[in-house]
This record gives structure tokens, C-alpha cells and sequence, in this order.
């Protein structure tokens, strides 16, 4: 005889072994699956099936987290190694790849806040998240300029010597000035990877400032292609200022 035709003690020790397996109280199955007029074993079957299926979805959802996490990780090894060497082309194809990284996750934050309202469960609190910092050029080392020497000079070949004196100044300048921006991009993807980009906020900000830090970084290396041009010495006229590049191609074909 099944559950359907079986007497009431058969038919609560049946949901009451329902109700253990699934963990949930009664009133949390109805909400899950509506009310089945006093019907308590169809209730917990029913819901047993719902709640399994949104446990299905919640670990998708999670794998999801757990893959742009590791994805993120894989990214920012890979800038690790591509800024040093000025692929710009290169930094520019792993920051549209952090992108849709970010977008996949973001795509599944309705999906989980829907199942864990039908499940009855509060969502996950917020993790408490650190800063996203923002790096801006005036946070950078300055560049050494022979205009900043308040003597001045008495000749167009006294200024060049002094520009040639500065020059390795201004090349460990330059150098400093790469290295900062390049540890920071690394460190605002890692930062994102490290929670699974799962914070809507927090990824959006993050893939915001690894953009911005990405331009400022092609700044830099076009400020050291002004300075010293591409065989690394000095050009005829050093300005040496920390000024801004008028125009930079965010997605330059070339890397210096």
C-alpha cells in the first residue's frame, strides 16, 4: 500500500522521515511549494524535488564564483608577466577577458537571490571588503627636469649637459614610475579574484580601476618613449615633465 492510501500513522511517520531528510520545517516547505490541503507527505515530495533543484542551481551559481575566481588568478598572473614587457596589446586583451569574467558573475546575482528567497534562506551578509584604491599620476614619482633647476642656465649646451647629467635619474624615474602602476593593476585583479568577483559593487569598481590603471600605464610608457625614444637614450630635447599625454590609443597594435 503506498502513501496515498496508507492510515495516518503510516502517513506521519512517512513525512516525518520526509521532513529529516530535507532539513526544513513544514512551514518552510509551504512556502516553498505552496500548501497541498493538509496533504504533508505530497508537500515534503514536492518540495524534496523544488528544494533539490534550487540546491542544483545554487551550485552552478557557486561554480561560477569559484571559476572566475581562479580565472581572475590566471589573468592577473598573466599581467604579472605582460606589463614588465610593455605588451600593451596584450595588458588591453586580458583586461576585456577580466570584463566578461566579471559580467558572468554579475548574471548569476538575480538567480541567487531568487533561490535563496524560494528556499526560505537569507542571503549570504556581505563580506567586509577592502578598498578598491584608485592610483592617479600625481600619486606616481615625479620625473627629474632640468627646467626645475632655479639657476637656470646660461646656454642651450649648459641645459642639454645638465638634461644629459639627469638622465639616469629620469630613467630609474621612469622605471619606478611603470613598476607602481603595473603592481597596482595587479593587485586590483587580484583583489577582485580573491572573492569571485561576487560583490557587484566590488567587481564593477575593481574592473573600473584596472581600466583606469591600464591608461595610466600607457601614459608612463609613453612618457619614457618621449624621454629617451626607443633605442633607450636620452632624445635631443628632455622635457622630463610629469605632464599628460594628449591623446593614448587604448588598444595601441604595437608594444614597446
Amino acid at each position: 500500500m503506498d502513501a496515498r492510501t496508507s492510515n495516518g500513522p503510516a502517513r506521519q511517520h512517512k513525512a516525518e522521515e520526509l521532513l529529516t531528510a530535507v532539513a526544513m520545517t513544514s512551514s518552510q516547505l509551504a512556502q516553498v511549494v505552496g500548501r497541498f490541503d493538509g496533504d504533508t507527505p505530497a508537500m515534503v515530495t514536492a518540495a524534496i524535488h523544488t528544494a533539490g533543484r534550487a540546491f542544483a542551481e545554487l551550485d552552478a551559481c557557486d561554480d561560477v564564483i569559484d571559476d572566475a575566481s581562479e580565472t581572475g588568478r590566471a589573468i592577473a598572473g598573466r599581467l604579472h608577466a605582460l606589463l614588465p614587457a610593455g605588451a600593451s596589446s596584450d595588458v588591453a586583451h586580458e583586461l576585456d577577458a577580466l570584463e566578461a569574467v566579471s559580467a558572468r558573475v554579475r548574471g548569476t546575482d538575480q538567480t541567487r537571490l531568487l533561490l535563496h528567497r524560494v528556499l526560505g534562506r537569507e542571503a549570504p551578509a556581505k563580506r567586509a571588503l577592502p578598498a578598491v584604491r584608485h592610483l592617479a599620476a600625481s600619486d606616481l614619482p615625479d620625473l627629474p627636469s632640468s627646467y626645475a633647476d632655479e639657476a637656470g642656465f646660461e646656454d642651450l649646451m649648459a641645459m642639454a649637459a645638465r638634461e644629459e647629467e639627469l638622465a639616469p635619474q629620469l630613467r630609474k624615474a621612469h622605471a619606478e614610475r611603470l613598476d607602481e602602476v603595473a603592481a597596482h593593476l595587479v593587485r586590483v585583479v587580484e583583489q577582485a579574484a580573491a572573492v569571485g568577483f561576487a560583490d557587484e559593487d566590488f567587481a564593477r569598481e575593481s574592473v573600473r580601476e584596472a581600466r583606469h590603471a591600464y591608461r595610466l600605464w600607457l601614459q608612463c610608457l609613453a612618457e619614457r618613449r618621449r624621454d629617451f625614444g626607443s633605442r633607450g637614450r636620452p632624445v635631443d630635447t628632455v622635457c622630463g615633465t610629469a605632464g599628460h599625454v594628449d591623446s593614448v590609443p587604448t588598444h595601441p597594435n604595437t608594444s614597446e
